[in-house]
């Protein structure tokens, strides 16, 4: 009580001094919890026996009576002073705490989510898909100097990347992918010394990649991908020495491939692809020793591809490259024999190019190869022979080029062979029989518009993997082979434009996957049959019959089963060509006179054409049927549409509004009673008005396949229903007893 008396009076004589201090200044309260020795030391008499106040008693009297402390009695266990002179139980020392109003020390190592420790520093922060909000300028750089690993991806930050990151100089690994931060990348990054591996992709970062990354001699990976970053690739990355992974696809950056990529000798992959990348590919692209995969598909490249890439594997160089991916660019001049050199390639992607002259034999070096993608180049001469024995091919696709000669048969010794793309070349000769025995694993077979002869394979098996089989525009003979009944997986089948001669293979309806039927331009004949099965054709959505020398009336069978014509199920996703890599299955549509070529969407319409055909009587009224469904809104952006006549048919639902519609009048939708909408007198919005479908108008575009080059004409060509339910536009030409019925949908 004594020393706490001494204390009181000293800070209450720096309180007198300090002139900014009210005065007077107050009695200071010391809580004591005896009240013995209270009593004593408030008391005139000292026998000499208190051990509480002992000799200093007067000491107190002392400043009690010059009104310098008071005393005041508190319970032991309200005393706050004891957590600092007594060892309380936890309850008790958690309560003195909150009472002299002291904040807990947090243990950052063990009480923080997602943060690691080594010897009490923290060192590893990890918060990844924690659905955290905010900016990278909440985070306290300056606090955490041992920090080593910073993982906050796949989060919601925002904002840029502060400058303040360079204070992180033992920072080793940091992961931002898949955020929202933007922004340049600030050159104070260059002060991160120790940094192996930055992930920043799937971002909004733009602005240049700063030529500071260069410094950072300890990087193993750069990813920068998928984002909006500019300029060019800065030359110093060529000082990193120790990196292996480059990922800067899917970003703006132009320019050339800095020659300096070459001294990269421990890179492995590098991903460069989807740019605005021009220039020659450089040759000291063959001095990466380690390279193993190499993209740098869909830029601006041109020149020739640099035999260095191969010519150095001699020497050790290129000797482990499996992949590499320089489609969609503007490469020219002729494959380098020297790449045969390169025994480890597994893919080999240069289509979409200007490439020209023969295809090397060297390239049945590769005895390694899974995938050869050479379409739409220049190529000439003969497939080679020698393709037979690399028997791990898995994908050939040659297509679009000006390659001549026979079909090699040793092609049929490739057991492994899922897709085989030949198409549009000017190939000849017989087909070889043994391709039907290759259906057990080829999934396509493309060898569309070539000058082929002889007949169609017989030998389709029992379990067949055959789903796409395109035989278009060739010169065939004979009849419909009856194993292809065995190709249960078959999704399309084009044998149009053949000299086929045989009666309609009704046995073709029992395919349960079948969508695409063409089979017009031949000399298929006699009546069209059905086969007494309910489930025929349960999927077609495109079939032409047209051109040929069918006879009799149509079964009104025929249509019944057209299921898949008639309603569309939301919930079903049609069949998408990505599961087949670069190939897209196409068909040739025929409207308005105007043939047209249907590239990756031909799943999404539907088509009936039994044009110029000796079909006699009536249309069969099932037909009819078959006109169900809304009108989708899409067809308000069509622009170039002068008339439109959708009377009396089974549609239903809003008629789309904008500016084009509005110039139709009722007979354009008249016998349509489920039609609402302007022009009509049925409203579609609230109480029987349409104002509200007018109002939320926005003219919106047509979806990503409509915005193709290829749709811009064929929507002026023929109207081609589109939107959640089946849509159809009827084309009925009467001549002489032929007739034609053309339909055509789209659906989402």
């Amino acid at each position: 009580m004594s020393s706490a008396g001494e204390e009181a009076n000293w800070l209450r004589s720096m309180l007198i001094d300090i002139p900014l201090w009210g005065k007077p200044i107050p009695l200071l309260t010391i809580y004591y919890d005896n009240k013995a020795a209270i009593f004593q030391a408030s008391s005139d008499c000292y026998n000499g026996k208190s051990r509480q106040v002992r000799f200093k008693h007067n000491h107190v009297r002392i400043l009690l009576e010059d009104d310098i402390i008071s005393l005041q009695y508190v319970k032991s266990k309200l005393n706050l002073a004891d957590s600092l002179s007594k060892g309380l139980g936890k309850e008790l020392v958690v309560q003195t705490r909150n009472g002299m109003r002291i904040k807990p020390v947090v243990d950052a190592c063990n009480d923080r989510y997602g943060v690691a420790c080594i010897n009490g520093r923290v060192n590893t922060l990890n918060i990844t898909n924690a659905s955290v909000f905010g900016t990278l300028y909440d985070f306290p750089f300056s606090s955490l100097p041992f920090l080593e690993n910073v993982d906050l991806s796949m989060n919601s930050l925002s904002g840029t990347i502060p400058p303040e990151i360079g204070n992180l100089t033992n920072l080793i690994y940091l992961d931002l992918h898949t955020n929202q931060i933007s922004g340049i990348i600030p050159s104070q990054i260059s002060s991160l010394a120790k940094l192996q591996i930055p992930r920043i992709f799937d971002n909004h970062l733009n602005g240049p990649i700063p030529g500071e990354i260069g410094q950072l001699r300890s990087l193993t990976e750069q990813s920068l991908g998928m984002n909006f970053l500019s300029g060019s690739i800065p030359a110093s990355l060529g000082n990193l020495n120790n990196l292996s992974h480059l990922y800067l696809y899917e970003n703006h950056l132009s320019g050339s491939i800095p020659k300096e990529r070459g001294k990269l000798v421990n890179l492995v992959e590098a991903y460069l692809e989807k740019n605005q990348l021009t220039g020659h590919i450089p040759p000291e692209m063959g001095n990466l020793t380690n390279a193993k995969v190499f993209y740098a598909f869909s830029n601006e490249l041109f020149g020739p591809i640099p035999a260095e890439l191969g010519k150095m594997s001699v020497l050790g160089n290129l000797k482990n490259l499996n992949f590499l991916e320089l489609s969609y660019n503007q490469l020219s001049g002729s494959i380098p024999s020297s790449l045969g050199n390169l025994r480890n390639f597994q893919y080999l992607f240069l289509g979409d190019n200007n490439l020209t002259e023969e295809i090397p034999s060297s390239c049945c070096n590769l005895t390694s190869l899974k995938f050869l993608h050479l379409s739409r180049n220049n190529l000439k001469g003969k497939i080679l022979q020698c393709l037979g024995n690399i028997s791990g091919l898995h994908y050939v696709t040659k297509s679009h080029n000006n390659l001549c000669g026979e079909l090699p048969s040793a092609i049929c010794n490739l057991t492994s062979l899922q897709i085989l793309d030949l198409a549009r070349n000017n190939l000849k000769g017989a087909i070889p029989q043994c391709f039907g025995n290759m259906s057990r694993h080829l999934e396509v077979l493309d060898i569309q518009h070539n000058d082929l002869t002889g007949t169609l394979p017989t030998t389709f098996s029992i379990g067949s993997a055959l789903q796409s089989f395109n035989l278009h525009g060739n010169k065939p003979e004979g009849k419909i082979p009856r194993s292809l009944e065995n190709c249960q997986r078959l999704e399309v089948l084009d044998l149009g434009d053949n000299l086929l001669n045989d009666t309609f293979p009704m046995w073709l309806g029992t395919l349960p996957e079948l969508r695409v039927l063409s089979l017009k331009s031949n000399k298929l004949h006699g009546p069209i049959r059905t086969l007494g099965n309910e489930n025929m054709y349960p999927e077609l959505r495109f079939l032409d019959l047209s051109f040929n020398a069918f006879t009799g009336n149509l079964p009104m069978s025929l249509f019944q089963h057209f299921r898949a014509m008639k309603k569309i199920d939301p919930s079903k996703k049609a069949p998408s060509d990505e599961r087949y890599g670069y190939y897209e299955n196409s068909i040739a549509v025929v409207t308005m006179g105007l043939e047209l070529e249907v590239v990756r969407i031909l799943f999404l319409y539907t088509t009936i054409d039994l044009s110029n055909n000796k079909f006699e009587g009536h249309i069969p009224s099932i037909i009819g049927n078959l006109l169900v469904g809304e009108i989708p809104p899409q067809f308000s952006s069509l622009t170039f549409l002068e008339v439109l006549d959708l009377s009396y048919n089974h549609l239903e639902g809003c008629i789309p509004q904008g500016p084009q519609f509005h110039t139709f009048e009722n007979n354009s939708f008249e016998g349509n009673d489920g039609l609402r909408g302007f022009p009509l007198s049925k409203g579609c919005g609230n109480y029987g008005n349409d104002s509200a479908s007018e109002e939320t108008y926005t003219g919106s575009a047509l979806d990503e396949e409509s915005n193709s080059e290829f749709l811009n004409d064929f929507w002026k060509a023929a109207l081609m229903g589109y939107g959640p339910s089946m849509y159809r536009i009827i084309h009925n030409i009467y001549h002489d007893l032929n007739w034609k019925y053309e339909m055509a949908c789209k659906n989402n």
